[in-house]
């Protein structure tokens, strides 16, 4: 995740509240307005009361009806459950008057039920009618399902759609959308006999097929519903967008709708607004040049937001997906990163996720990422520290050992145990510590191919680790006969010692900065882990040094004070001499590494492969005596067996 460059985020619970409320609707030549205050809007209380009761009971029925939600109550307060665009209508529907939604399901005789269809964007009901016919009531997607309609029914009379008329229609959903406001249709259509004939489906004689019902149908009403866009998530948005991250907004709802919220939203900036059904029909080679652009999907199906996610993983891109429904499943588990709504969410979004967030807030994607990178960081500054240590403290264990004809090392076993617990526990657990800052934000993130270990880290790995072996060199060979040390003495050897310790606790503040600035104590004072560590390796140290004699090889009462002054004002120029480093132009330093790198791989190399190929013998022989002790194996079974069933031959002979 902190390397994520990419959010493809899904709308509804993520990007706004998730609570909707119908504000809009016309139904032929009546209509309400809650949403605008100019004064002279018909409230939809005041709608409810203009209609008659036979108007009134078929907008019920026609949301009561045709849904899969249903209605509780908890303590004497009546509550639906089900989809929020659902439970939307139906508050809608307790405005306009109805008592009980298992009372109005209980009264009425529904013929078939035809469950929500993601390609039709609908779903319907049948409901058989006191006089033998059938009503068809279809409710979803208003632009798709008024391209199925022949008719349109005003509060007196059903007219044919005439082309001006369906302009009007067509104006009032655009208004709707623009408005950010999703739009939903309720349309009709009576039937003699059900199934109507030639509209059986397939399978099943006494159902009708969705698709062949659905045409001339009478157009009802649409409705405006409302769902806020979250506080803070435009914020959001914006901070992602500083920190390298694109974000998508992947939903269902038409493209003037996504638009408008993904504007509200601060995700569209001018780029590509595009339909799931252009989308998936994209000819191959245009999907690198649109991709990148693309940042608004809308009327999107779940397999559109699964080849998306695809795509945008093919073209490098680390991709974190956000969703909460059984039909995010497949986006969800394509992706690098898939993030389940922990309230609103499905058990199969939780499962196919790989994080969940218990808000469902988009907000959370932006710590996740924070995080994220603050956990990548954490790793790449121990190794930027560990990596310093190694190379120093073996370059010196070497070339001390060799120089002298006893091989005795300037740094004892013992003492290079501590310099390895500095190195593998106390400095993990210090660096590791440093929480996320708003500062971690203002960098492009890595790509998904790049080097865990910098060129900018691998410049002060070896920068520090030249100073090191500088200072701890000039100490051990030219100090004693400046000061008339003994030449290999455990005065020298106790010095060494300190100092190479020091270097490492001050290389730690540099290892905090993984960049070239050089505030190395930024937020180190509110990193309480940090100093607590701190004041432990530093007090070990001391600690070692006056008392640990025996068992460090340290000279006996420990070092003078001026030996103090020496091992702690070397360790101290670490801190300037990484400003130095850090001047140090990156580019030039890659070049020289280049230069001086080629002929230590040119060396390397073959013995690489020598010794890749003498592994692979060994797993070939190792192989080989496997498979033949396996055949020996089996031979030998093969044989107890046949003398079982001679054995049990001769007893059934005998017998």
């Amino acid at each position: 995740m902190g390397n994520c460059s990419t959010v493809c985020s899904d709308k509804t619970g993520t990007l706004t509240i998730n609570v909707m409320t119908v504000v809009t609707g016309t139904f032929g030549d009546l209509s309400f307005d809650d949403k605008n205050q100019a004064g002279d809007e018909v409230k939809s209380v005041a709608f409810a009361r203009m209609l008659s009761k036979e108007k009134q009971r078929h907008l019920i029925e026609s949301m009561a009806l045709n849904s899969t939600a249903f209605e509780t109550e908890d303590n004497g307060v009546a509550t639906f459950v089900g989809s929020k665009t659902e439970t939307a209508l139906l508050t809608f529907a307790k405005t306009l008057g109805m008592a009980n939604l298992a009372e109005e399901r209980a009264s009425a005789s529904i013929v078939q039920v035809m469950p929500f269809d993601s390609a039709r964007k609908c779903m319907g009901a049948v409901q058989k009618l006191p006089t033998g016919s059938y009503r068809l009531l279809v409710k979803g997607a208003s632009e798709i399902l008024l391209g199925h309609c022949s008719f349109v029914k005003s509060s007196v009379s059903v007219a044919a759609l005439e082309g001006l008329q369906r302009e009007s229609l067509e104006d009032v959903i655009d208004q709707s959308a623009k408005q950010s406001l999703r739009t939903i249709a309720f349309i009709e259509q009576e039937f003699k006999q059900w199934p109507p004939v030639g509209c059986a489906a397939e399978n099943e004689s006494s159902i009708a097929d969705f698709g062949l019902v659905l045409k001339d149908m009478t157009f009802v009403g649409i409705v405006g519903i409302q769902d806020p866009v979250r506080p803070g998530v435009p914020e959001a948005v914006i901070r992602c967008q500083g920190a390298g991250v694109t974000v998508r907004m992947v939903t269902g709802d038409k493209i003037v709708t996504a638009k408008a919220i993904a504007t509200d939203c601060k995700i569209y900036t001018d780029g590509i607004v595009m339909e799931g059904l252009v989308f998936r029909n994209l000819p191959e080679e245009q999907f690198a040049a649109t991709l990148p652009k693309l940042q608004v999907l809308a009327r999107s199906s779940p397999e559109d937001k699964r080849i998306l996610v695809t795509r945008l993983r093919a073209m490098c891109e680390i991709v974190a997906v956000t969703g909460d429904g059984t039909n995010d499943g497949p986006a969800l588990k394509a992706a690098d990163i898939g993030f389940s709504m922990g309230i609103a969410g499905t058990e199969v979004a939780k499962e196919a996720s790989a994080i969940v967030l218990m808000g469902d807030n988009f907000s959370s994607i932006l710590t996740a990422l924070m995080w994220g990178r603050a956990v990548n960081d954490a790793v790449r500054k121990f190794l930027q520290f560990q990596i310093t240590v190694n190379i120093g403290a073996v370059i010196l264990t070497f070339v001390s050992a060799v120089a002298i004809d006893s091989m005795r090392s300037v740094l004892t076993a013992v003492q290079l145990l501590w310099i390895n617990l500095i190195m593998d526990s106390l400095a993990a657990l210090a660096l590791a510590t440093d929480p996320p800052t708003e500062e971690i934000l203002d960098r492009k993130p890595q790509a998904r191919n790049a080097a865990l270990i910098s060129v900018t880290m691998w410049k002060m790995i070896v920068g520090q680790t030249i100073y090191q072996l500088i200072v701890s060199f000039v100490l051990y060979y030219a100090r004693p006969s400046i000061l008339n040390y003994v030449i290999d003495g455990n005065e020298i050897r106790s010095v060494v010692f300190n100092a190479f310790v020091w270097m490492q606790i001050f290389n730690m503040f540099n290892a905090r900065r993984l960049d070239n600035k050089f505030n190395v104590l930024q937020g180190v004072f509110s990193n309480y882990f940090f100093l607590i560590i701190l004041a432990i390796m530093v007090g070990c140290q001391i600690m070692i040094v006056f008392v640990g004699g025996r068992a460090f090889q340290i000279l006996a009462g420990g070092i003078s004070g001026q030996d103090w002054g020496i091992s702690i004002v070397l360790g101290a120029l670490s801190l300037p001499f990484a400003i130095l480093i850090r001047i140090f132009p990156d580019p030039w330093f890659a070049a020289t590494a280049r230069v001086c790198g080629t002929p230590v791989m040119a060396a390397l190399n073959p013995i690489g492969r020598a010794m890749h190929a003498f592994a692979n013998k060994l797993r070939g022989l190792r192989r080989k005596k496997t498979e033949s002790q396996s055949v020996s194996d089996r031979a030998e079974i093969e044989e107890k067996i046949v003398d079982m069933e001679k054995r049990a031959d001769v007893e059934n002979g005998h017998a």
